[in-house]
């Protein structure tokens, strides 16, 4: 089987990691918490740090669930919040979504948030995640599409950022508005039986807006993200430091108001 081919754009400089270890299956897996059973074998696609993994191995405790990422490091600290969380059904492993190691018709639910965007197949690992989903099964699949991102007020430098972003994403491989085209993927995949949903993440109190706007101001100018915009020709450093900067007035401001889209699908096997 092919390996992956795509840079992963973000890395886990710690601006990233601010985000990622504060989602949760509530905030970013509700569309799937319906489903499980507490005897379920769960195979958690991209688990970060493994915040996600450690929330659906609570909701299956006769169960087990297994956490894997591409990146060695990230998956130590998932493991050891499992750990920290005295989680004994859970285990962890370094893997490529396109060749996962494990048998046919291994796991009962297959999740990824966040994942396909950043391949440069979707569709084989589609096909891969439906390789190891048993039959009667399910592929949960969610990701945020970058070209539907909305705010408030209008800001010339997010507008720059949002173009950016784009160009940077691609260049790496990856697709950024990958939640709308999350269904069309499981159909070529030759998944039939799916269920398409979406949902928002929404930023506008003031410790929101701090947040979010803090962290993509800090990723535009310290993460892998800056360097490959900067390494790949999108952008200057002087550039970077602006878009920051529009970050932090976008985030100051009272009437801030900020909208992150997903698409979402519920795959049977």
């Amino acid at each position: 089987m092919s390996k992956e081919t795509a840079v992963y754009t973000h890395g886990h400089h710690a601006s990233v990691l601010r985000s990622h270890t504060w989602r949760t299956a509530e905030n970013s897996a509700a569309y799937l918490l319906g489903e499980l059973k507490p005897h379920m074998k769960i195979l958690d696609i991209g688990c970060g740090p493994g915040t996600i993994t450690a929330d659906l191995a609570a909701l299956v405790p006769q169960g087990h669930v297994t956490g894997v990422d591409i990146a060695a490091g990230i998956v130590e600290q998932a493991r050891a919040l499992a750990a920290e969380r005295g989680l004994d059904n859970t285990d962890f492993a370094v893997a490529d979504t396109n060749a996962l190691d494990y048998p046919d018709d291994t796991f009962c639910v297959v999740h990824a948030h966040q994942v396909l965007q950043h391949v440069g197949d979707p569709v084989q690992a589609l096909r891969e995640m439906r390789r190891v989903t048993k039959p009667g099964g399910i592929i949960a699949v969610r990701d945020s599409d970058y070209g539907a991102f909305t705010w408030f007020p209008q800001s010339p430098g997010l507008d720059e950022w949002a173009a950016l972003y784009q160009k940077v994403a691609r260049s790496n491989g990856g697709e950024p508005n990958a939640g709308r085209r999350l269904r069309s993927w499981a159909r070529a995949a030759g998944l039939e039986d799916i269920t398409s949903t979406a949902s928002t993440w929404v930023f506008a109190t003031p410790d929101e807006r701090a947040w979010w706007g803090g962290l993509w101001a800090d990723r535009t100018t310290a993460s892998v993200y800056a360097q490959l915009a900067v390494d790949g020709g999108h952008a200057t450093a002087d550039g970077l430091e602006a878009i920051s900067g529009a970050w932090h007035t976008w985030a100051a401001d009272d009437d801030a108001w900020y909208m992150v889209p997903h698409g979402e699908i519920l795959c049977r096997v």
